[in-house]
């Protein structure tokens, strides 16, 4: 016998969060969450080579394209891989996702910003402008409990980078602005932060830890100092509303049944769906009997799921379906050398220098540039990939010390001199992370091919404008820095033209009927299916266009929005 429920959340990512727990307010004890990734305790995150070579997501029936180093980690196992980051190769796009309980929140750098009103263009619906969106953001940006990193007198708070990219933006003559980050420094971000490493409960009762700057936050941060999804919404879901969320669960069909309780293609989802999913620990299949269903896996997950069942069971669907795909104008590059900035160290980004986006805005190439940091262990990674030029002679010297002592028997003292020469170009301690994102054309295509492979089609040539102002804004930045190397990301280099994004959008995109797009823009059907009913998406994949920064905001204002039209409650950031 299958199992029944109000509602059915496909996916804990911050779509999924927020519905998990406004609809299990509604509904308590009768929402089911389904996550296909594990749940990440304190301290559980990996970080030692053993773990880390294998916190990735790969499934061996999936058909996914993936980096063929990920595909041998999972060989060299032996069987499927069930880690964090689900690595996707397609034409001229890749893709970074997340599996596990707080989906992207537990990746992600943390950035709250709303975007410029000229990102509300025709392809948006009235209802969700940026002025009907305003209330929403203002709830989810107190849920999380945003701010600016906390700068001041304290030496344990000074941050070189944020110092540097500040200094460079006055040089450009650009606009700099600290962000507002879902980090915590305190459950009250109108009161002074916490000190470094102080551990306390936040406003929902989950334990945190104040950010300690370990620049680890795009790994999962093991202190719990980032406000991830499982730390606020979801917590209250669990432990107020009693939503009953379930871990390594890969839903796998949804199908709409008819008046005699069974699966039929026919159906408009008015008696209800049924949901299959299985435990991808075991294999074991399950079936749940539900109401209504609030699809959240992501931009790719919804859609990818949306486009196979449109093949038996969803048949229905607008022809839109996997159109829009945006790759939310992501570019990642790196400047070696020059002023120090130690990007090892703080949150992920603490600041954005605008480019045509929030002034003198113009489309065709209009982005933000964002100091992103990475984890101090992979700085010894950097060191270990630095121009040739940085190596030689202190390579030579450092295998003249060891012939010598190889050879004379003498101490071998002096290699550990010779060996801290190796490393005293600091290319890391100066190096800069730019983290770009921008305005592209929105204008690639999700499909399933014949094989029955998912595919992504991203025409790069078409947003070209917008990469060649990003790559002479980074020339610029190396310059002024007093650098000596700008290094795009490698697989953007000619023939390839590969770009990578972290923020895909599209697929699902709201509209006001079924030929603009695929989920309603009406407020009492917000992000329902069109032609079904209790048929919802919830994430990335409604959103209708680049967003041009950050755009956790905006998802979590539009989720907002499809949680309070299914449960007919205004939200607050009380959650309960």
């Amino acid at each position: 016998m299958a199992e029944k429920c109000e509602a059915v959340v496909i996916g804990s990512g911050f779509g999924g969060a927020i519905n998990a727990c406004r609809l299990s307010r509604k509904w308590p004890g009768k929402v089911i969450v389904l996550e296909r990734g594990k749940r990440y305790g304190l301290g559980e995150f990996p970080r030692i080579p053993h773990e880390l070579a294998r916190n990735f997501w790969v499934l061996s029936n999936d058909g996914a394209r993936r980096p063929r180093h990920v595909r041998r980690a999972a060989k060299r196992h032996g069987s499927d891989l069930h880690g964090m980051f689900d690595v996707r190769n397609y034409q001229n796009m890749d893709v970074v996702i997340c599996a596990g309980l707080g989906g992207g929140s537990l990746i992600y750098a943390n950035v709250f910003l709303l975007p410029p009103d000229e990102i509300f263009d025709p392809r948006w619906p009235d209802s969700c402008k940026k002025q009907n969106l305003l209330p929403y953001y203002k709830v989810a940006k107190e849920v999380l409990c945003a701010r600016p990193v906390p700068l001041g007198p304290d030496p344990g708070r000074k941050l070189l980078k944020t110092e540097v990219f500040q200094k460079v933006a006055g040089r450009l003559g650009r606009d700099s602005q600290l962000v507002d980050i879902n980090v915590f420094f305190g459950r009250d971000p109108q009161q002074p932060p916490l000190d470094l490493g102080v551990q306390a409960h936040n406003r929902y009762g989950a334990l945190q830890t104040s950010c300690t700057y370990c620049g680890e936050c795009i790994v999962g941060c093991n202190y719990h100092a980032k406000n991830t999804l499982d730390l606020n919404y979801l917590y209250v879901a669990e432990h107020e509303h009693h939503a009953d969320v379930r871990t390594e669960c890969l839903v796998v069909d949804i199908a709409p049944i008819n008046e005699s309780g069974q699966p039929s293609a026919a159906a408009d989802g008015s008696n209800g769906y049924v949901v299959e999913y299985v435990n991808v620990g075991n294999g074991a299949r399950h079936n749940i009997l539900t109401h209504r269903v609030i699809l959240s896996a992501g931009s790719l997950g919804s859609t990818e799921l949306l486009l196979r069942c449109r093949r038996r069971s969803l048949v229905g669907i607008s022809e839109r379906l996997g159109k829009s795909f945006s790759g939310n104008g992501d570019f990642l590059s790196f400047v070696l050398g020059g002023l120090p900035s130690d990007p090892n160290r703080g949150p992920t980004i603490t600041q954005r220098i605008d480019y045509n986006l929030f002034s003198d805005f113009h489309r065709e190439h209009a982005f933000l540039i964002e100091d992103a940091s990475y984890p101090a262990f992979l700085a010894w990674f950097i060191e270990g990939v630095k121009p040739r030029w940085m190596w030689f002679s202190a390579v030579r010297r450092t295998l003249q010390s060891l012939w010598a002592n190889v050879t004379s028997g003498k101490s071998v003292g002096r290699v550990g001199y010779a060996l801290a020469d190796l490393l005293s170009s600091d290319v890391s301690y100066r190096s800069a992370v730019l983290l770009c994102m921008g305005v592209d054309k929105s204008n690639g295509t999700m499909k399933v091919n014949e094989a029955g492979e998912f595919e992504i089609t991203w025409p790069y040539g078409d947003s070209m404008e917008l990469y060649k102002g990003i790559l002479s804004a980074g020339k610029r930045f190396k310059e002024e820095k007093e650098a000596k190397h700008f290094i795009p990301l490698p697989t953007w280099t000619w023939p390839f033209r590969n770009n990578v994004t972290v923020h895909p959008l599209g697929g699902c995109v709201l509209a006001d009927d079924e030929v603009g797009g695929v989920t309603n823009s009406r407020l009492d059907k917000f992000g329902e299916v069109f032609g079904y009913r209790g048929l919802y998406v919830a994430d990335g994949a409604i959103v209708p266009s680049a967003v041009g920064s950050n755009p956790v905001a905006t998802i979590c204002a539009l989720s907002e929005m499809v949680a309070e039209g299914i449960t007919q409650i205004s939200p607050d950031a009380s959650l309960v």
